[in-house]
């Protein structure tokens, strides 16, 4: 069953000196096809590709996309779906990943991300999922920022702790693979502790002892702190 409604379960303006922005949500497939898309979005893949991508997501049973317009024109958005059928992730069935935030440069400054993420967070569906995002920081802006990886890092850590989000410890080979990566989780209020359980045998499967994991844990920890 579809998580999205046939009309945006919420929305909330932001005006800037750029224009009113409008924020809305989960938006359904054919309501994205009639918005453009800033050509700016282009840190994931080309814009109209990108677009094409959040058409699709929309249209997935536990698809959901957030995003924020002004005159008709996607200028950001949050994706949230099922993680890849391949990721460790996927064998738990309350599990739904954040798994793009995209605001585009020019619109950076009026705290259009952060308006976002509060607005996908107050849906209530989400009390009944774990909600996670995996940062690698290849994906970073960090030319246009001017910050280096463990200052993204922590500004990253700082938006998505403001919902709930904490960094958490995994031996997950995609995030151990650079330092500055980061596994971040926000467990709903409805989530069962079996559910609990189940994530926390997720987290490390790659270290069968405890003191692995406890190593594991330490080189997160060592990262943040950076």
């Amino acid at each position: 069953m579809s998580l999205v409604c046939p009309e945006p379960a919420n929305n909330l303006s932001v005006r800037t000196s750029r224009g009113r922005v409008d924020l809305s949500g989960p938006v359904g497939s054919q309501s994205l096809k009639r918005l453009a898309i800033a050509e700016s979005l282009t840190n994931f893949r080309p814009a109209e590709r990108q677009k094409e991508a959040l058409v699709k997501i929309a249209g997935l049973p536990e698809g959901m996309i957030y995003v924020a317009v002004h005159n008709d024109t996607i200028v950001g958005y949050v994706t949230l779906h099922r993680p890849h059928r391949y990721s460790r992730w996927f064998k738990h069935p309350r599990i739904l990943e954040m798994g793009a935030i995209e605001i585009a440069p020019e619109w950076r400054r009026f705290k259009i991300a952060q308006n976002l993420l509060e607005l996908a967070f107050s849906n209530p569906v989400l009390e009944e999922y774990i909600v996670i995002t995996t940062e690698f920081y290849w994906h970073w802006d960090l030319a246009r920022t001017r910050m280096d990886v463990w200052q993204y890092q922590n500004m990253l850590a700082r938006l998505f702790g403001a919902v709930g989000m904490q960094k958490t410890a995994t031996d997950d080979p995609a995030v151990l693979e650079h330092p500055a990566n980061v596994l971040m989780v926000k467990f709903g209020k409805q989530v069962s502790m079996a559910d609990r359980k189940l994530f926390a045998e997720l987290q490390f499967l790659n270290q069968g002892s405890l003191s692995g994991s406890a190593a594991a844990g330490r080189r997160t920890s060592e990262a943040g702190a950076g």
